[in-house]
């Protein structure tokens, strides 16, 4: 890989792609605070030990605290939390540790590329780059560029995801994308059929697994996925979320991570 990556961001997301990249070369990667760091440095570990080509590489990610180590990046992708003015604010203290050269890049499954481009103040060189969870199995990036965007950014930016094992699809930049526009509708009317119906969560996820072949039902997904992030990409779509999601957000039941969603996980 001749791009030198750095993260900003401890998340999911963020410790997956820290994980694959880190196969290829060192990784750069910022956590606001020692606390997300130590869980960061656990999630890169444990994708590490999971995927028998990561194996033996998460020493190669260098965990850092202070935004400025970032400049010594080539490329960098912010991957925080799924919110227009949380990613913009960052995108802007970021850009003043780039140079001239360096690409910035966004995690965003949802929101405006232009948008965010400006917040970054150097559209001319950034980019949406989608990666799926979880990234080191996952194999498709979402590559979506702003009307500014050089073509030496595009260029690498493809590259990029060759050298990570990923293959890159040029999308529209239009909110959700291809995948999540055209999933998340099918994920809420699973939610509001559930509802309508009385049907067992587990039953609802059953027909689709044995019926359609999804590896996975739509509740679970959704629980994988995590129900406030769901409900974030909702709203950036413009999309009614069922009420029955947003009261389990409210009651702090997520999904996977906090062990209860529209399924209970022990």
């Amino acid at each position: 890989m001749q791009e030198r990556l750095a993260i900003a961001g401890s998340g999911t997301i963020a410790s997956g792609l820290a994980a694959v990249a880190a196969a290829h070369g060192e990784v750069l990667l910022w956590a606001r605070s020692e606390a997300s760091a130590d869980r960061a440095r656990a999630q890169i570990r444990k994708h590490c030990e999971r995927v028998p080509e990561l194996n033996g590489h998460a020493e190669r990610v260098r965990i850092v605290t202070d935004l400025a180590e970032l400049a010594q990046a080539s490329f960098l992708v912010e991957a925080v939390v799924e919110d227009q003015a949380h990613k913009g604010a960052l995108l802007a203290e970021l850009a003043s540790h780039t140079g001239p050269d360096e690409v910035i890049a966004t995690t965003t499954s949802s929101l405006s590329i232009a948008e965010l481009a400006r917040a970054s103040g150097h559209p001319e060189r950034f980019v949406g780059l989608h990666v799926f969870n979880p990234v080191p199995r996952m194999e498709l990036v979402e590559l979506a560029f702003g009307p500014q965007t050089r073509d030496d950014v595009r260029r690498r930016a493809h590259e990029l995801c060759r050298a990570l094992g990923k293959t890159a699809v040029e999308v529209p930049d239009t909110p959700g994308f291809v995948v999540n526009r055209l999933l998340f509708p099918y994920l809420f009317e699973a939610v509001e059929l559930a509802v309508r119906t009385g049907m067992d969560p587990v039953e609802v996820d059953r027909c689709m697994v044995l019926g359609a072949g999804m590896p996975m039902g739509p509740l679970a997904l959704l629980d994988f996925v995590g129900l406030d992030v769901a409900q974030a990409i909702g709203d950036a779509l413009s999309l009614p979320v069922p009420e029955r999601l947003r009261a389990l957000v409210r009651e702090g039941a997520l999904g996977r991570k906090t062990g209860r969603g529209f399924h209970s996980y022990g």
